[in-house]
């Protein structure tokens, strides 16, 4: 990777904080883990990176089971979803490393990914979701692209963005596009689906062009977005850590290696606040611009939170 000044490298270390967020329903991870104290160790990153990171990117053990049972008919191993995470992160740093027309950075990615200091989980997704062999009769076109990359199916993170709102997302395209017609694709999306998207953030699709192909592919994209619906995930994280706290159940293995029991305890009040506040940007979405404005000037200080 290039040089980076101090601050860069402050904003590049972002990528390579992620959380891998427990299993969904409620249930402990049968597919894709063995751990039972996963809640606990979720939450307690999920704590930090509040606090210390400028932008985290979230992925879910069971989405990237699912994406492989589902598009790709196979059953991976811990390596395979590893291969699938770092493909969707090298995706959204190619400009990094490739010349290109409208080329993309790390500042500019958080510039107009994150509205607020402490909404900053980020979802990925990439197109096309298929297996190496398709490649022979399927070459998808643009507006088959987009279709892909805002499709529940293809985030990387298992949540319903339609119980929420796109506060701004970013997508880099990658190969043989033509990027007049990925401005007209992109902005008829926004027109199309205009609920899908807060009212109060103009022109919150970001988009940027590499011409090397993406592997086999001709042409990919991939995405990254800021949704309020991030929110369940944050909560079935909290309900599986409260199932485990309230009885009291392994913490006594964390206090043997020196940590606090009130560590704990303060990590749950932080992602509390947390969900508080996308709950309060979700609400903003709904309403007029101006109202709207008036409910993020009374946004809770970070620093009184946790």
């Amino acid at each position: 990777y290039p040089c980076f000044s101090p601050r860069q490298s402050a904003y590049f270390s972002f990528f390579g904080a992620h959380i891998l967020c427990p299993a969904i329903g409620g249930r402990l991870p049968t597919q894709v883990s063995d751990t039972v104290v996963e809640p606990y160790n979720a939450a307690l990153g999920l704590h930090h990176l509040t606090e210390n990171a400028d932008g985290v990117v979230s992925f879910d053990n069971e989405s990237l089971f699912d994406i492989f049972s589902r598009c790709l008919k196979t059953t991976p191993t811990f390596g395979d979803m590893n291969h699938m995470v770092s493909q969707a992160l090298s995706g959204v740093t190619c400009s990094l490393r490739f010349p290109g027309q409208l080329n993309n950075d790390i500042r500019k990615l958080l510039t107009n990914l994150v509205p607020f200091p402490r909404l900053k989980f980020l979802t990925p997704s990439f197109a096309p979701l298929m297996s190496r062999g398709s490649q022979g009769y399927f070459q998808p076109t643009i507006p088959e692209l987009i279709e892909i990359l805002f499709d529940r199916e293809s985030l990387l993170c298992s949540f319903d963005p339609s119980q929420g709102r796109y506060l701004s997302t970013a997508c880099v395209f990658r190969g043989n596009v033509y990027m007049p017609l990925v401005d007209s694709a992109l902005a008829d999306l926004r027109d199309s689906a205009h609920e899908k998207f807060t009212n109060w953030i103009p022109d919150n699709i970001k988009a940027s062009m590499c011409g090397i192909p993406c592997g086999w592919w001709k042409r990919a994209s991939h995405m990254l977005c800021n949704n309020t619906a991030i929110k369940d995930v944050i909560s079935r994280i909290l309900v599986q850590f409260d199932s485990l706290f309230d009885k009291g159940a392994f913490i006594h293995w964390y206090v043997q290696e020196g940590m606090d029991e009130m560590e704990l305890t303060e990590a749950r009040a932080n992602i509390t606040d947390l969900i508080s506040e996308y709950d309060a940007c979700g609400v903003a979405a709904c309403m007029e611009p101006a109202d709207a404005e008036l409910c993020s000037a009374t946004e809770p200080d970070p620093g009184q939170t946790g």
